[in-house]
């Protein structure tokens, strides 16, 4: 087995689109030491380069796994003219706490339990309310071809990605999804 060069690390680091600080954070290094290593300014220990080996296995690993392998469906909706007291109802009913916003199968927005209470502590009443009042950004959108690495970056700024396939929504990714393939 041949040690891989500074350059030959910097190649599949690219290759598998992660960044020094990515890469450092899933070898358990700091980012400075990978910028030192794939400008060959620090000869590494063995064990880091079998620590950034192991990081490129798991990383290839992820990128294997797509949008559609970790799906959740069907997608618990609401419309944005339903009454807002029946989608906090929905809301209650499944445990959840935001709702994709969907008319006619294209995302339109989002409803959060955040929202709601907002509102609440403001009106006192949800009466005569509809969704759309309170809509808030739709969540964003992947191709169901989309790599679990992209979904979960998209994931550390929002609470849900939608899934899509020929402008309709198909299925819902949350955190909890991506952490069910961690458990296996």
């Amino acid at each position: 087995m041949q040690i891989p060069t500074p350059e030959d690390l910097k190649k599949k680091r690219i290759e598998l689109g992660l960044t020094q600080s990515d890469l450092a954070k899933r070898a358990g290094v700091s980012q400075p030491l990978i910028a030192r290593i794939e400008m060959s300014d620090v000869d590494p220990r063995l064990s880091t380069v079998a620590k950034i080996l192991a990081a490129f296995e798991e990383a290839k690993k992820e990128q294997q796994i797509v949008a559609k392998d970790i799906i959740s469906f069907p997608v618990i909706q609401v419309r944005p003219n339903q009454p807002l007291e029946e989608a906090v109802m929905t809301m209650n009913a499944h445990g959840i706490s935001q709702l994709p916003v969907i008319e006619n199968g294209v995302p339109v927005g989002s409803l959060s339990e955040g929202a709601v209470v907002r509102t609440i502590a403001v009106k006192k009443s949800l009466t005569g309310m509809i969704v759309s009042d309170l809509m808030e950004e739709s969540f964003p959108t992947v191709p169901q071809t989309a790599s679990v690495l992209t979904v979960s970056h998209i994931l550390e700024r929002s609470p849900a990605v939608l899934v899509m396939e020929k402008g309709v929504v198909t299925g819902v990714i949350t955190k909890s999804d991506i952490m069910k393939i961690i458990n296996g």
